[in-house]
């Protein structure tokens, strides 16, 4: 869309802007685009993948469609959930195959001018930072956000 900016017939564009599904892994706010993210869900059941990497928390039955779940917190290399932590689904889509991250909680949708998107901090841990496109300042704190792509890649950095 165009706006009018001002004198002698200017104009300006839009502010380009981007949302981000928010969740929450430990203590640190995250982010993925939201037109990757499918859908939410509550806790669901996971079969074990023998001999899968760490990560992949198994598979999960979606309508009928087998999907793969990594559980982004091995993933990423934090400490496993306390004992009778209840997960969440942020299921993505990757060409034609899903993906499920389970997560500990997922927030709201952040929409964000794409100005705010700082680059990564040099500081972050590698595993972060091989799928991370950079991080927002946000009232709560920094939201993190992802490379879905990135994270998909199983076995990296772990």
């Amino acid at each position: 869309m165009i706006y009018p900016a001002g004198p002698r017939g200017s104009v300006r564009a839009e502010p380009s802007r981007h949302g981000y599904v928010s969740f929450r892994l430990a203590d640190q706010w995250l982010g993925v685009p939201v037109v990757v993210a499918q859908e939410v869900l509550t806790a669901q059941t996971v079969s074990p993948v023998p001999l899968a990497p760490p990560e992949v928390a198994g598979f999960l039955n979606l309508r009928g469609q087998i999907v793969t779940a990594l559980d982004l917190r091995v993933r990423l290399g934090l400490p496993p959930r306390p004992e009778g932590s209840s997960t969440m689904n942020i299921v993505v889509r990757d060409g034609e195959e899903l993906f499920s991250f389970v997560v500990d909680e997922v927030g709201d949708v952040v929409e964000v001018e794409d100005e705010r998107l700082e680059p990564t901090p040099p500081t972050l841990d590698a595993r972060w930072r091989e799928c991370c496109a950079g991080v927002i300042r946000l009232e709560r704190g920094l939201l993190v956000v992802m490379e879905v792509q990135d994270l998909l890649r199983t076995g990296a950095g772990v």
